[in-house]
């Protein structure tokens, strides 16, 4: 990922799009594409700013860029595509961002430790991840996930994840979010 710029990561993350958005996502009713441009599109009709649209847009980069691919229904072990992703993003964009990438699987264990309702609320395949990834937070994990500075915006994002998984939503495509993309690594970055 040394190549990437700038100036080339905005295309670099449209080709992903392009090339694998097509995949299907999880078990889902939607692509992987459909997931994560609904959760923008989410984000961005709640009024929220550029850099949580831009984070709910690629929070599940990862699942392209992991060196462990894709999950699947079958996985014994989790792939933390969430590394994976956040690591893509480094040094492009703000910590808020890369937190909310880096931390939604955390967030959904965070969730089911403090909110009763929630684990209801989750798919067949969040609920299989979820037990790969630790199951719900221990008191101890709980307590050091609610320091990250950046948690409000975390647990935003990863509403808007478990948010986005309807059939037959009609949003924009990535080339709607690009410019605002870009935007948000321009002023990191400079």
């Amino acid at each position: 990922m040394s190549e990437l710029t700038r100036e080339t990561i905005v295309g670099f993350l449209a080709d992903i799009f392009e090339r694998r958005g097509g995949e299907e996502y999880l078990g889902e009713p939607v692509t992987m594409a459909e997931h994560m441009l609904q959760g923008a599109y989410l984000a961005e009709q709640a009024g929220e700013s550029e850099a949580i649209i831009t984070a709910a847009l690629l929070h599940d980069i990862g699942h392209f860029t992991s060196e462990f691919g894709m999950f699947s229904m079958d996985d014994t072990k989790d792939r933390y595509h969430e590394e994976a992703g956040a690591d893509v993003l480094a040094g492009f964009f703000p910590s808020v961002v890369t937190d909310c990438v880096r931390y939604h699987v955390a967030a959904k264990r965070y969730l089911c430790a403090v909110d009763t309702d929630y684990f209801g609320k989750l798919s067949e395949a969040s609920v299989h991840s979820l037990n790969l990834q630790g199951g719900p937070m221990g008191a101890s994990e709980v307590e050091a996930f609610e320091g990250n500075p950046n948690l409000a915006d975390i647990v935003k994002v990863r509403h808007f994840d478990d948010a986005g998984k309807l059939a037959d939503m009609e949003v924009p495509g990535f080339s709607h979010y690009a410019p605002m993309v870009q935007r948000v690594v321009d002023a990191h970055c400079t």
